[in-house]
């Protein structure tokens, strides 16, 4: 027999009590695997009240519609009403030529930027680096407010500068097609060291052993760049090409604060029609319904474009 004393008049204990009454074990195992997910808890709250819920609140609008102050279902009326909507498909032409046309042309001037900045033959790298990524992180609002100034048509210092030299004033915003030229000057302007950065980023990996071998093989600076540069390039290509492909198919602030949309609907973009259907017609759900419209392309060209730029194997 055993005596454990924890007072002046404690009894004796025997060691087949304490073998009857073991001590409890504390379950800290459980604790730990609930850790981290109480600390991801306010994020995955504030997600879902502010993502998660809109997302699924706009799918329930664009199945319904106001008639007479009141919320009432119909259906798949709103998708159908699309197709017969000349103005959607007006805006979505126009962002379709800006696809087209700007994004290629502002990543080939990322990629040949991204190229001069990794040179060793140019000097101050690191200022020109941060030059050309400072547009970015001017405010959308803030630049498009900037170039509706510069070119303005009557008092904007691009045509000032024209008058200069004796060159007639151009109508960058009120004429459709040189309004469709300005929206992408900006959207290069705004967008193309953002993009020459990542690009950058992704040619200081490429090994330079291999530009060494192409040039023991007699590779010229052309030949390096087609079949070394390029294909080191191509994770980044795909990733900004999925980017500026998402962030052109949601243009909005830049038309709607250089043009509005206009002149005679030149600029209308899918952004700026869905603004225009939920905040000026109060129709939110053909709006939604638009939106959805627009997420359903975005994944498909995200799709192809996956298959066609990433990896084969």
């Amino acid at each position: 027999m055993t005596s454990t004393l924890t007072g002046k008049n404690a009894l004796p204990v025997s060691a087949g009590d304490v073998a009857q009454h073991p001590r409890p074990r504390r379950r800290r195992g459980r604790g730990r695997h609930l850790a981290p997910y109480l600390f991801v808890l306010p994020a995955l709250l504030l997600f879902a009240a502010f993502k998660l819920y809109p997302i699924g609140w706009s799918f329930v609008l664009s199945l319904h519609r106001t008639i007479d102050g009141v919320e009432t279902f119909i259906g798949a009326d709103n998708y159908l009403r699309l197709l017969d909507d000349p103005l959607f498909w007006t805006a979505l032409k126009n962002t379709a030529v800006i696809l087209a046309v700007q994004v290629p042309v502002m990543l080939a001037l990322a990629t040949g930027l991204a190229v001069s900045l990794n040179s060793t033959l140019l000097r101050g790298r690191t200022v020109f680096r941060l030059g050309f990524f400072m547009p970015m992180v001017t405010g959308l609002v803030a630049y498009g407010i900037i170039f509706s100034v510069l070119l303005n048509k009557d008092y904007g210092l691009v045509n000032w500068l024209f008058g200069l030299a004796g060159v007639d004033a151009v109508p960058w915003l009120t004429d459709p097609l040189w309004a469709k030229i300005s929206l992408g000057l900006a959207l290069t302007w705004h967008y193309t060291g953002y993009n020459a950065v990542i690009l950058l980023a992704r040619l200081q990996t490429i090994p330079g052993e291999l530009f060494d071998a192409a040039a023991v093989d007699g590779a010229g600076a052309w030949k390096s760049f087609v079949h070394v540069t390029l294909p080191g390039l191509r994770p980044a290509i795909l990733l900004t090409t999925v980017l500026s492909t998402i962030g052109t198919l949601q243009i909005f602030d830049e038309p709607y604060v250089l043009t509005g949309g206009g002149p005679d609907n030149a600029t209308l973009t899918i952004g700026v029609y869905v603004y225009q259907n939920a905040f000026k017609f109060f129709d939110f759900g053909y709006a939604s319904a638009v939106a959805y419209a627009l997420a359903v392309l975005i994944g498909i060209l995200g799709v192809i474009q996956f298959r066609v730029l990433g990896d084969k194997s």
